[in-house]
């Protein structure tokens, strides 16, 4: 019999494949129990993205989690996607990281110091929201996690090399929809985000390798979830790093 890591794995993959194939209720036994339940489902998901283009990491309750993000959804804003084929559109406004070196896993920690080499800019990225689950709020966390908290696709605006200098804690992050202020923040929500980086060079990605030159980290939502219409227009604005932008049609 196949074990239920794998059976949830299917049902993701042929949602992602086929949104007809989103699923409306995830039978009871296949609801992972725990966090090593669900990485065990989203690994196995993740093994078919024909590569890994990044990862998301964030602390949603103050519990840390991340998320493979596969490389055929990163894209250069600004960008266009189609509705009929983004039917959730949830969209988040998130500040990144793109490694510029390997970090594969070690018997010894890697120091701040060296992560922070490792990496070569930050960038303003909206994350966009698509959901293997008709409803995903239907679920609860794990359950998410297991599909990778929803990801369908992360937006990249421009690079900022010299960026050790931003205080993000300061930083004052505005999301507009359709030319309007739609949300603003100031300050990164989770505290220290070079923890977060810590934390997927040690912890999080090494399961796939550990952390690679090129891909981007993304480090959790300033503006928590919003879902736009069939035809919005979204760009979110950090002062410090420049906008990015993505239109729906």
């Amino acid at each position: 019999m196949t074990d239920a890591a794998s059976q949830s794995a299917a049902l993701i993959i042929a949602a992602r494949r086929d949104l007809a194939a989103r699923i409306a209720a995830l039978p009871p036994a296949l609801v992972p129990a725990d966090r090593a339940a669900a990485y065990a489902v989203q690994h196995k998901v993740a093994a078919g993205f024909g590569g890994i283009g990044g990862w998301k990491v964030g602390a949603p309750g103050g519990e840390t989690i991340c998320g493979a993000l596969p490389a055929s959804g990163v894209q250069a804003s600004p960008t266009k996607l189609a509705a009929a084929t983004h039917p959730y559109r949830g969209i988040e406004a998130e500040v990144a990281f793109r490694m510029g070196a390997d970090l594969p896993p070690r018997a010894t920690p890697y120091s701040r110091a060296e992560v922070v080499a490792a990496i070569a800019g930050m960038y303003p990225v909206i994350e966009v929201l698509e959901s293997r689950f008709a409803d995903p709020d239907a679920y609860d966390l794990m359950t998410n996690l297991a599909d990778t908290q929803s990801h369908g696709g992360l937006i990249y605006g421009p690079e900022t090399r010299d960026w050790q200098g931003i205080n993000l804690a300061a930083e004052h992050c505005q999301q507009f929809v359709d030319g309007k202020l739609h949300t603003e923040r100031t300050g990164y929500p989770f505290g220290d985000i070079l923890r977060m980086m810590e934390w997927m060079a040690n912890t999080g990605a090494n399961w796939a390798g550990g952390l690679k030159a090129g891909q981007f980290v993304t480090c959790g939502s300033w503006t928590g979830k919003a879902c736009v219409a069939a035809n919005a227009k979204v760009r979110v604005v950090f002062p410090s790093l420049g906008e990015v932008l993505v239109e729906y049609s």
